[in-house]
């Protein structure tokens, strides 16, 4: 016990240090003037490094150095400023490793997932409660987004020096954007084309509704002929699942450096100044994110008997990784992990459920958009009706529905919810400085309702939710 005590007492020490060395850091310029400032900054960004090697970071695991990294990339990104991009070609590498596997692993669990439930009637079940979870959800992340933008007023407080600059630097961007909605079909053309002309080529684009689609179809089939001559497709299928879920495990070794060059070059590109003349939009989307995060393990809680505190740590590794990466889709083999090891959900939930999370399941950004729409006309003087209100609710949900689990996806949706209510798509530059930060958040906890509905939906099977490994899971 003294030991242990000890040992963290060390830790915190380390953390305490660390923070000491970083906070000098940016004490002396963000970015320095000088070189020679500049190179006092890397000694101490270096001794921060030690320090926690030594202290905190020894005999950890990798979602304690995903934190460190974190805290290294943020401090590094706002003492080197948009200097620090030289490194994100780092994390630009890892998104493509963990993407690598992303459409191989979709198919393959979706198929064994949707074979191995059986019958069709539990598939039909299954697939009824999960839909039912996430349509549930997108009209609470929506309604709950109205309410906090329309008490909070987060857009009555913008300068019009600050939105003229905003425009200027960011108008282009939200005109490619603009143009980008032009382009996205409408909801009947949606659903027709989530059925493929060609798989191969709908494999090869990454088209994620028509591999899901003729993944299930193949899962259904499969469920109908012969189970002994099905027997080796089966089990094929789960070995390129579990030689996809092993590459992971290679790759998120070096998860913490990836996040580290993500994070820095988005502090540095994007700088604090910007964060803090949209503060209070930023906060109150933030915070609508964290109460939409706290009322999922207080479902699961309440329906799947799973203890509230426990579930945030079982699935720790795979917000971390989220939070990094912003991509619903890169995080889904971690999800899957936390969801199987760390919760106990069986494997032929997680198969059928997650996937589909991944692709239909945007709580998150359902709520920046109702938060955003509402921001954006506040700052132009627009009141929006009752009706206008609902209209968004109804085109949030429907929009976020099949989005591309992929960074910045949020504000492609967001083009098609404006217009729909007559706001301004100009508003769009306003909040382009902090869209990543914000995408990073409402990406932690879309995956967060992907993991929750899994453990729903399996206690309601009669599924008896129990840890398979000690905490931590894949990256533990």
């Amino acid at each position: 016990m003294k030991t242990k005590k000890n040992d963290m007492g060390r830790r915190l020490a380390g953390v305490a240090a660390a923070a000491v060395l970083g906070g000098a850091a940016i004490a002396l310029g963000t970015p320095a003037a000088s070189a020679a400032a500049k190179i006092v900054q890397t000694l101490l960004l270096l001794g921060a490094l030690a320090v926690l090697a030594l202290t905190a970071l020894r005999k950890s695991g990798v979602p304690t150095k995903i934190l460190a990294g974190l805290f290294l990339g943020a401090v590094a990104g706002l003492v080197y400023g948009p200097d620090a991009a030289v490194i994100r070609p780092v994390g630009t590498a890892f998104i493509r490793l963990i993407k690598m596997v992303i459409i191989p692993l979709i198919f393959a669990s979706l198929l064994v997932g949707v074979a191995s439930l059986g019958d069709l009637k539990k598939l039909g079940r299954v697939g009824g409660k999960t839909i039912a979870f996430f349509l549930i959800y997108y009209v609470f992340a929506v309604a709950l987004g109205l309410f906090l933008a329309n008490t909070l007023k987060p857009g009555s407080n913008i300068p019009e020096s600050v939105q003229t600059r905003l425009k200027a630097e960011y108008g282009e961007a939200a005109g490619d954007q603009a143009r980008r909605a032009e382009k996205q079909p409408g909801l009947g053309e949606v659903l027709v084309n989530i059925i493929p002309d060609n798989p191969a080529q709908s494999l090869v684009q990454a088209d994620m509704l028509q591999i899901i689609f003729f993944a299930m179809f193949m899962g259904v089939v499969v469920t109908l002929l012969d189970k002994k001559k099905m027997h080796p497709v089966l089990v094929f299928f789960e070995a390129v699942n579990d030689i996809m879920v092993k590459i992971v495990h290679v790759v998120i070794r070096i998860a913490p450096y990836a996040v580290f060059a993500l994070i820095a070059s988005v502090v540095g590109t994007f700088g604090a100044d910007i964060l803090m003349s949209l503060l209070r939009y930023s906060l109150v989307t933030i915070g609508g994110l964290l109460i939409l995060a706290a009322t999922y393990p207080a479902a699961v809680s309440l329906l799947a008997r799973y203890p509230y505190f426990k579930f945030w740590k079982g699935i720790f590794p795979a917000q971390l990784l989220a939070f990094s990466t912003s991509s619903s889709s890169a995080t889904l083999p971690v999800s899957m992990e936390c969801a199987e090891e760390t919760i106990g959900v069986s494997r032929e939930i997680t198969s059928f459920v997650l996937p589909l999370g991944a692709t239909i399941n945007m709580n998150g950004t359902a709520l920046y958009q109702g938060v955003t729409a509402v921001f954006i006309a506040q700052v132009y003087g627009l009141n929006l009706s009752l009706v206008a209100q609902l209209t968004i609710v109804l085109t949030a949900t429907l929009a976020s529905i099949g989005a591309a689990g992929a960074p910045a996806m949020g504000v492609l949706m967001l083009v098609i919810v404006l217009r729909q209510v007559g706001i301004p798509l100009e508003g769009i530059a306003l909040i382009m400085g902090v869209e990543r930060i914000l995408d990073m958040f409402r990406t932690a906890m879309n995956i967060t309702g992907d993991i929750a509905a899994a453990a729903v939906v399996a206690h309601s099977e009669g599924e008896r939710l129990e840890p398979r490994v000690k905490d931590g899971g894949i990256v533990g």
